[in-house]
């Protein structure tokens, strides 16, 4: 009883976790839900596997997309349906975002509001000096040179966009989308941007808020059971100091 109470404890304390990021994050651009669920699995040993332990195990990632809201920021862009920006991971490699706040920093890269560079065709796309810059539905990125007329316009760059299955991604502890056997997925045609616009989080605060009152209600019953556990190890000792 003790051991059970104990670990349904520890792992509703994860659970915890997961659900207070995810409420954290209801205002963050294009951030997606983590998942988990509970398991009961059989303690092995010495003997017969007559305990049970909890744990609470990652279920994946809620892909359901947000909602998409006009901005009219010219550097804003939502995907419209499926779809995914490729972006370069901290580490070097390829990862995927849904987050659309693109700016360009201070050496002319064009990142994400979480600083990830954006990927076009050759790599990280770098954007000159301009008047003006547009992004089209395709990812194009065509811009209006300084010193230049409203009819000189150049094409920088076309933003990577994927729309890899989803059974084959996975997501990162930095928030990004990866594919689960670390390779690099191809551009998809199909995927489209929206101008102007941002996603929302996925993220619904209702049900997150009322999974945070189940999860310290369910937190503070295993402790009354722990607590039973003693005052029941207490009673058995003194029924044998009394044989």
């Amino acid at each position: 009883m003790l051991y059970i109470a104990m670990t349904g404890a520890r792992e509703t304390m994860r659970s915890q976790a997961v659900n207070t990021n995810n409420l954290a994050n209801a205002s963050t651009t294009g951030f997606r839900a983590d998942m988990e669920s509970f398991l009961s699995l059989p303690l092995y040993g010495p003997g017969f596997p007559d305990r049970v332990y909890a744990a609470a195990d990652g279920a994946g990632v809620d892909l359901s997309g947000g909602t998409i809201q006009s901005t009219g920021r010219e550097l804003d862009v939502a995907v419209k349906g499926e779809g995914w920006i490729a972006v370069q991971a901290p580490d070097g490699g390829e990862a995927y975002t849904r987050a659309g706040d693109l700016r360009v920093d201070s050496f002319g890269i064009l990142t994400t509001g979480a600083g990830h560079p954006v990927l076009g065709e050759g790599g990280p796309i770098a954007v000159p000096p301009n008047g003006k810059l547009d992004i089209g539905a395709d990812g194009t990125i065509t811009v209006q040179p300084l010193g230049q007329g409203v009819n000189a316009l150049a094409i920088v760059d076309r933003i990577k966009l994927v729309n890899p299955p989803a059974a084959s991604l996975t997501k990162g502890e930095d928030g990004l989308i990866r594919l689960r056997n670390g390779a690099q997925a191809e551009a998809d045609a199909v995927v489209k941007l929206v101008s102007g616009a941002l996603e929302s989080s996925n993220v619904n605060t209702v049900d997150s808020m009322v999974r945070m009152i189940e999860l310290a209600r369910q937190f503070e019953t295993q402790v009354k059971m722990m607590k039973t556990a003693e005052e029941n190890d207490a009673a058995a000792a003194k029924l044998m100091n009394m044989s």
